[in-house]
């Protein structure tokens, strides 16, 4: 009966403002706890925008233990991305998402060119480009090729003003290319 009335605190909690302790204490009460891990799961679906955003700010915090478990949820997380309009929301889907491990399998296009697509988006928020970045170097990583056009996507992004965010994560990911391509050259000796 006390995980129930938890439960029912939980969405109480999540449908106010929220702060860093109150993640912290939902966090502990989730890790570990089978129902209610699927009770956020629940609420991240919910209609009412501020129980949903604070749900999905819980999950981004959750331990790696848990976050195995949102790994079986990759493809609803991302249709959950791809069809939110909230930028609160895609920021966090986008970082869970960075978060995961890919490999052929997983890898969904769509989420791909997503992702190149708000790269060079004037009208999206620095946070989620960066992410997007992070994103698409993860999937274009599991197929080399790919690294081009991602490269292609960096350069055109230098023709714009970037926040030390935007132009940290341009910088690391081209970086990141330039390895993987040094890696892939016969030595010229």
């Amino acid at each position: 009966m006390k995980t129930k009335a938890e439960i029912m605190e939980m969405e109480s909690v999540l449908s106010g403002k929220i702060n860093l302790p109150d993640i912290k204490r939902l966090v502990s009460q989730i890790t570990g706890n089978k129902e209610k891990r699927e009770h956020l799961w629940r609420l991240i679906h919910s209609d009412d925008r501020q129980t949903s955003v604070n749900a999905i700010w819980v999950m981004t915090h959750l331990p790696a233990t848990e976050k195995v478990w949102f790994e079986k949820k990759r493809d609803e997380l991302t249709d959950m991305l791809l069809s939110t309009s909230d930028v609160s929301k895609r920021r966090m889907l986008l970082q869970t998402l960075r978060d995961m491990d890919y490999t052929p399998e997983n890898i969904r296009t769509d989420l791909l060119d997503f992702c190149l697509s708000k790269i060079n988006s004037e009208c999206e928020a620095y946070a989620v480009r960066a992410f997007c970045i992070y994103l698409a170097f993860k999937m274009c990583e599991v197929y080399p090729d790919l690294l081009v056009e991602l490269e292609e996507h960096l350069d055109m992004l230098s023709w714009q003003t970037m926040p030390p965010g935007l132009l940290c994560a341009r910088r690391k990911t081209l970086s990141r290319i330039s390895k993987i391509k040094n890696r892939r050259q016969p030595d010229a000796k």
